[in-house]
C-alpha cells in the first residue's frame, strides 16, 4: 500500500513540507513524508511511478461556495478513484448557491501551497474540511504536503480529526 517510497516520520521532514503544512502536522499523528519526482506529483502518474495504488491516494480539492454574494473556502478529501460532487453534495451540505472547483491561482494564494500538492494538513483557520467516507475508513491513504516534491501517508481518522473536519459521503453516484 506505500509503494515504493521511503517514508520517515514527517515531523522529522519539514524541508519536504509547504510552511502552513509543517507548522501543523504535529496534530495529524503518524503522519509520513517521503520526497519525489515533482514531475510524478499528479496522482495517476504518482501512483504508476511509485506503485501505489489509486484507492489509496487521495485528493484534496478547494471549492468555492457562493451565498448571498459571499464567496467562502473549503476543502474535499477524495479518494483518488473518485469525483467530488461539488454540485449536489458539497453544495447543498454548505446551503451554497453556487460551488465550483476554486480556480488555481486563488487555491495556491489561499493555502500557501504549490498546485497538485494542496493537503487538508495546514489550511487557513476556519476553512471546513469535508472527509470522504471511504477516506475516513481508510487505513492509510497518500495525500499532499503542500509542495509538488513530496507525499505524506497518514490514517484515514487523522484525516477526519482535523480542525473543521466532517465526514460525508461526498463522491458522485
Amino acid at each position: 500500500m506505500t509503494g515504493s517510497l521511503d517514508w520517515t516520520a514527517a515531523v522529522e521532514r519539514a524541508d519536504l513540507l509547504a510552511a502552513p503544512v509543517a507548522d501543523a502536522i504535529a496534530g495529524v499523528p503518524d503522519a509520513r513524508a517521503a520526497e519525489i519526482d515533482p514531475e510524478l506529483a499528479d496522482t495517476a502518474a504518482f501512483c504508476e511511478r511509485y506503485e501505489v495504488p489509486l484507492e489509496a491516494s487521495a485528493n484534496c480539492v478547494v471549492v468555492a461556495a457562493k451565498r448571498g454574494g459571499e464567496v467562502s473556502y473549503l476543502a474535499c478529501m477524495i479518494l483518488a478513484t473518485d469525483r467530488v460532487d461539488v454540485n449536489g453534495v458539497v453544495r447543498k451540505h454548505l446551503g451554497a448557491r453556487k460551488a465550483s472547483f476554486a480556480p488555481m491561482a486563488e487555491a495556491i494564494s489561499l493555502t500557501g501551497m504549490e498546485y497538485g500538492g494542496i493537503t487538508p494538513v495546514g489550511l487557513p483557520a476556519g476553512w471546513p474540511i469535508l472527509v470522504d467516507e471511504a477516506v475516513a475508513a481508510a487505513p492509510e491513504v497518500v495525500i499532499g504536503s503542500g509542495l509538488r516534491r513530496s507525499k505524506l501517508l497518514v490514517p484515514g481518522k487523522a484525516l477526519a480529526a482535523l480542525p473543521g473536519a466532517e465526514v460525508l459521503a461526498l463522491a458522485q453516484t
